[in-house]
């Protein structure tokens, strides 16, 4: 039996590198060859990580790539994706995953077609952290959630982003870039959302970047930048969300989550690792031990960075013939949610969910160390 798929990539920018330099951590995966349409950036990443540098049309032919990973802009996820899957191999994609439902619904009928998988970031959700605060709630530490709140907020990126346009386009802005992190750990905390409320608005019309070759040079904003939102959850609770691109600092936790017995206070979904909080009937904040998950040991510049499990359990699970966590309902229905509460904020309305989807299973110490190399 194959223990071990073969893995191309597509698009070569800033979080390629991330792929490349941690996929050997998991035994699963091996990347193999990169491919852009900008040839000069292919090629510096095939010679900075020893892959083979090819075209994306000699990509999707190798009979040695078993997975392509997308990581195109949010534009082009749909039609990437679809040109993998229609070669005939499994797709895995940067978040977000696709920029509508009805595009989502259409590699899944590709997909099922093939007998394809279909997977997307984020992943951060299967880091030690987010797992233990599952485990506490599946546990019943907290008792039922009832309510809670989660903040991603701060002045953009276009003070450090050389080429940041994109950010502010539709497609972009802070709900589809940094809510997909949220989102995601709230369902694989909570379950799925029902229906979503949101008052949307932008803090100005251009950005100015900061940094590189187009210093000085004014963007234009196409998209709201300030979003408060209000989610409604399957099973009763009710979280609110706010994502900001207009905020030079605030004093908000990432995310916080009432139960009827307690709160436990969850560090940043953006990333794996971080110190979980909880309090009792007594109202005392106290941290929680850390459980020996391999994914929450700090492995970069004190961070725990474990990008590329999603792949590499998706990838472990075509090889066993299982289900996977990063799974295609999970993505869909987390775009699903984001693009509500886009849409809510331009009508003024709640926007109920088209897409529900099963909470991931959960990833164990012992699940994911044997995902590990």
């Amino acid at each position: 039996m194959t223990e071990q798929l073969g893995v191309g990539i597509i698009g070569c920018g800033n979080i390629s590198a991330a792929y490349m330099r941690l996929a050997p951590m998991y035994k699963s995966i091996k990347v193999l060859a990169c491919a852009d349409l900008n040839p000069a950036a292919s090629a510096a990443r095939a010679a900075e990580f020893g892959l083979r540098d090819l075209t994306i049309d000699e990509l999707l032919a190798a009979d040695d790539i078993d997975i392509v990973v997308n990581l195109t802009i949010p534009a082009a996820h749909f039609e990437v994706s679809k040109r993998i899957l229609e070669a005939g191999k499994h797709s895995y994609s940067e978040k977000p995953f696709v920029l509508s439902v009805d595009e989502g619904k259409k590699l899944a009928e590709i997909a099922r077609a093939r007998n394809l998988y279909v997977g997307s970031a984020p992943d951060t959700f299967l880091g030690g952290a987010h797992q233990l605060a599952r485990h506490l709630i599946d546990q019943g530490e907290i008792g039922k959630v009832i309510a809670g709140s989660c903040h991603v907020m701060s002045h953009g990126m276009e003070d450090w982003h050389p080429n940041p346009d994109f950010f502010f386009q539709p497609g972009g802005g802070p709900v589809l870039d940094l809510a997909p992190y949220y989102i995601t750990n709230l369902v694989n905390i909570i379950g799925p959302v029902k229906r979503v409320a949101a008052l949307a608005s932008k803090g100005s019309d251009t950005r100015t970047i900061g940094s590189g070759d187009r210093k000085g040079e004014q963007v234009p904003v196409d998209t709201p930048t300030n979003i408060h939102a209000l989610l409604e959850f399957e099973n009763g609770a009710t979280i609110t969300m706010s994502n900001s691109w207009d905020v030079w600092a605030h004093r908000h936790a990432n995310m916080e989550l009432y139960g009827a017995e307690g709160s436990l206070f969850v560090p940043d979904p953006n990333f794996f690792g971080g110190e979980v909080e909880m309090a009792k009937s007594d109202g005392e904040i106290k941290p929680v031990e850390m459980w020996a998950h391999p994914f929450a040991k700090p492995n970069e510049d004190e961070n725990a960075n474990y990008r590329t499990v999603g792949l590499a359990d998706m990838a472990d699970a075509i090889i066993k013939g299982r289900d996977y966590r990063c799974s295609l309902n999970l993505a869909l229905h987390v775009v699903d949610v984001m693009l509500g509460v886009l849409r809510s904020g331009e009508i003024g309305q709640f926007v109920a969910m088209t897409t529900t989807c099963e909470r991931p299973e959960a990833l164990s110490p012992e699940a994911a160390k044997a995902l590990m190399a």
